[in-house]
């Protein structure tokens, strides 16, 4: 497993922009397929973009074109650059990391061993 560790939550209005990070422990990170998810208060915790290792990356229909999931290998981080948000983006953002899942099981939170701890994200209206 991979330690992961998320940064870059907080609180923005309707139609700003955050940035997350999520920094992973090993060297090897270059190697996982890489996975934001989110859970709302009282909802399943549901996929939002995933980057797999050879460079396929997978949107939720509901942030098409507003979000962008990015990977730094020099840093071993994993980056999710939200724009536009709205105040249904509002949840607990994760970061998840698994070896070689492809689609669509990069999409499926129970394919994922390795869990950040989780960073808040509340878009006020």
């Amino acid at each position: 497993q991979v330690q992961l560790v998320e940064s870059g939550g907080g609180l923005v209005q309707a139609e700003g922009s955050l940035r997350l990070s999520c920094a992973a422990s090993r060297r090897t990170f270059i190697s996982y397929d890489m996975g934001w998810f989110r859970q709302a208060p009282g909802k399943e915790r549901e996929f939002v973009a995933a980057l797999s290792s050879t460079n396929n990356i997978y949107y939720a229909d509901s942030v098409k074109g507003r979000f962008t999931i990015s990977r730094d290998n020099t840093k071993s981080t994993i980056n999710l650059q939200m724009n536009s948000l709205k105040p249904e983006d509002t949840a607990v953002y994760y970061c998840a990391a698994e070896h070689a899942l492809g689609y669509p099981s990069i999409a499926r939170p129970k394919s994922y061993n390795s869990w950040g701890q989780g960073t808040q994200v509340t878009v006020s209206s």
